[in-house]
């Protein structure tokens, strides 16, 4: 059912089978935000653990508060979710309670233990300078659209053929500032 999630060293391997993986546009979407993978494989479990360390939380609560953290950038479904929450009640790092028709996990010993043997210092849902440039990067995309969709509603084709024209030369800029690297 979870792929090779039921193999015993699943937390220690880092390699949780029940996620498929993404739609070819949203996984090429994702690709093209930042330079490292969004979420390493087998990082969930720690990003998880981390968020429930904070404060108990339930599934969805999980699934909106890393959304917010990545800036909209990245949601997790709850096909990775929900699944990785069960291996962690499994293997003893979290509990979990009924509450008013939600379950919601609180972080063991045994849950804080694993998370503070973590090898990788970085911090999976940090909100640092790269959560700032992408919020200004997303907004800066959004007001663009904004801005073009008006011009196509305007109907007025001479305007936009010069939007276009101003839309591929921003590409071409945007292609020469990565060829930089």
């Amino acid at each position: 059912m979870f792929g090779t999630c039921h193999r015993p060293d699943f937390f220690a391997s880092g390699r949780e089978g029940g996620r498929r993986g993404r739609s070819g546009w949203s996984r090429r979407f994702a690709q093209g935000w930042g330079d490292e993978q969004r979420t390493p494989r087998g990082d969930i479990k720690y990003i998880l653990l981390a968020l429930i360390a904070e404060q108990p939380r339930h599934g969805y609560q999980l699934i909106k508060e890393l959304e917010a953290r990545q800036a909209g950038f990245y949601r997790p479904s709850p096909g990775s979710v929900y699944p990785t929450l069960q291996l962690l009640e499994e293997g003893g790092y979290l509990t979990s309670e009924q509450l008013e028709g939600k379950r919601i996990y609180t972080i063991t010993d045994s849950g804080r233990q694993l998370l503070a043997e973590r090898d990788n210092t970085v911090d999976p849902i940090d909100r640092g300078e790269r959560q700032q440039q992408l919020i200004g990067l997303k907004d800066a995309i959004t007001e663009l659209s904004g801005a073009v969709m008006q011009v196509a509603r305007s109907g007025n084709l001479e305007r936009m053929g010069r939007v276009r024209e101003i839309l591929n030369r921003v590409k071409r800029e945007i292609y020469n500032i990565l060829a930089e690297e």
